[in-house]
């Protein structure tokens, strides 16, 4: 049965396939920051009200978020397929959302002509357009709301300069620092003043002296948000934003200790109060592959002739941070990267051309027949739909 099924689903994508291509040159071409995603988010409801999907315009009481479904959840499991589409300020989508946005459309497209062909009830689809990703946790949000509550497992993949199926994506949290000193002319009553512009550089110093204790895996990097108004006036007030990261969430927390640590101690040297803000609203989980999704998913993209190195490499590949994360501690969840046919990172302006290019929609098709194809499986097959839970109730968090 699965294998006539497979069938239906590639097929339905190859006859959809410059729709889908369509939509993903809609969406480049408007980019949109999170939580304002409203063009995209109006593509993709349409698309799927079209294609005879139930539809809910919003989610979790975020405007730019939705849900479309298919088949029953009476019979079989419910698989969540993840769209998103938010872009990044200055340089549009320079992640390829977009592209990330038709993988999910593609995969829903290719499930519903598998559940439409199967002779009795397997499942169910749930599609989630979850907006903010770049930075608001879109899906932090929603899982807040119970959006996730009734589905099984979710998987969705992710444009790179590489193939990676066991993606290290790290714990984040992020924190502004504000030192309060007390101004005076740095010429001639600068022992009157209290510099917090020092207190900003001793911070600074004093991580990056920290990075020569900290494991090989972690992460801390910051900017200074204000140094001051004029060289003759000791600032009395000077900021800075960091992000401190992690592979494990036990790991941020000892982190979070050092580097508060770090701008305690320059406020205390300086003479200067800090006011420091940790913000975990929303905190970034660690990603959490599910190993036996993970192997089929691998298994079928090899069928399409990708390439991947030993997972033991695939693991050591650094990645950043996603709300994902966040998801994968709550469901068995899976979270690949592809190869889009270009050298150039993420959030560069050059990887932005090249996620609108025939060649990354070419490889955007195969990962949607991939996702269809690993749906299938678990939807059909009780023994691999078992192995998913086990390895999602015994995985390391």
């Amino acid at each position: 049965m699965a294998d006539a099924l497979k069938k239906s689903a590639l097929e339905a994508i190859d006859n959809r396939a410059k729709d889908l291509f369509d939509l993903n040159q809609r969406i480049w071409n408007k980019p949109e920051l999170g939580f304002q995603e409203f063009y995209a988010h109006s593509q993709l409801v349409e698309f799927f009200e079209n294609a005879g999907f139930e539809v809910d315009n919003t989610q979790g009481g975020l405007e730019t978020a939705f849900r479309a479904s298919i088949g029953s959840s009476k019979e079989g499991i419910t698989v969540g397929i993840m769209c998103e589409y938010d872009a990044l300020p200055g340089i549009g989508h320079a992640c390829g959302h977009n592209l990330i946005s038709e993988a999910g459309v593609g995969c829903a497209l290719g499930l519903k002509a598998a559940l439409e062909a199967s002779a009795a009830p397997i499942g169910r689809v749930v599609i989630l357009g979850t907006p903010a990703e770049e930075d608001g946790g879109g899906k932090v949000k929603m899982i807040d709301k119970g959006c996730f509550d009734d589905i099984d497992i979710c998987m969705m993949v992710h444009p790179k300069p590489l193939n990676c199926v066991y993606a290290t994506c790290l714990a984040r949290e992020d924190v502004t620092v504000t030192f309060h000193g007390h101004s005076s002319h740095a010429a001639a009553f600068p022992w009157e003043g209290r510099n917090a512009l020092d207190a900003v550089v001793l911070a600074y110093n004093s991580i990056s002296a920290l990075r020569q204790q900290m494991k090989p895996t972690w992460r801390v990097h910051g900017v200074v948000t204000n140094g001051g108004a004029k060289p003759n006036i000791i600032p009395d007030s000077a900021s800075m934003s960091y992000y401190i990261r992690t592979p494990l969430e036990n790991d941020i927390k000892v982190l979070h200790q050092k580097v508060h640590a770090c701008f305690k101690a320059a406020a205390l040297a300086t003479g200067c109060t800090a006011d420091i803000k940790w913000n975990t609203t929303p905190f970034y989980s660690n990603l959490v592959t599910n190993n036996a999704l993970a192997k089929l998913y691998q298994t079928h993209a090899e069928s399409f002739g990708l390439k991947y190195p030993p997972k033991s490499e695939q693991v050591k590949i650094p990645f950043g941070s996603t709300d994902m994360g966040n998801v994968s501690h709550i469901k068995p969840a899976i979270h690949p990267y592809y190869d889009i046919g270009t050298d150039v990172a993420n959030h560069t302006a050059e990887f932005a051309e090249a996620a609108k290019t025939k060649v990354a929609h070419e490889s955007t098709l195969k990962q949607a027949k991939i996702l269809a194809m690993v749906a299938i499986e678990v939807m059909t097959n009780k023994l691999v739909w078992e192995e998913v839970q086990q390895d999602f109730r015994t995985g390391e968090k």
